[in-house]
């Protein structure tokens, strides 16, 4: 299997998270600031501008870092869309948008 995490520029890959907290704390705030923005987003399309690490289990990690997110109301749903990630071949993909308590936790 080959990985799907970019090479740096010096072709050294960042490293992984040791453990799933490590990772949630990571990436947790560029969530909340995409959220805060109040655009329609998806998980990767964050993910990928920001070049974020994939979580220890990524089949089950990244979806449970939406449902967090939701969960705590920074995030509601807002449709779908034909996902971005180039190993998708364009499937449906879960969107999403930014709540207030989302931009109040950015500005705070």
């Amino acid at each position: 299997m080959t990985s799907t995490v970019q090479p740096t520029l010096d072709g050294t890959l960042p490293p992984e998270p040791a453990d799933y907290d490590t990772w949630l704390a990571a990436v947790w705030p560029h969530f909340i600031a995409a959220a805060a923005t109040g655009k329609t987003f998806t998980c990767y399309s964050v993910a990928d501008e920001h070049k974020l690490p994939n979580p220890p289990k990524p089949q089950a990690q990244w979806g449970r870092l939406m449902t967090l997110l939701r969960d705590e109301g920074y995030i509601r749903t807002a449709g779908w869309a034909c996902s971005d990630r180039p190993t998708t071949h364009h499937s449906g993909v879960r969107t999403w948008k930014g709540t207030a308590a989302a931009r109040r936790e950015a500005a705070a």
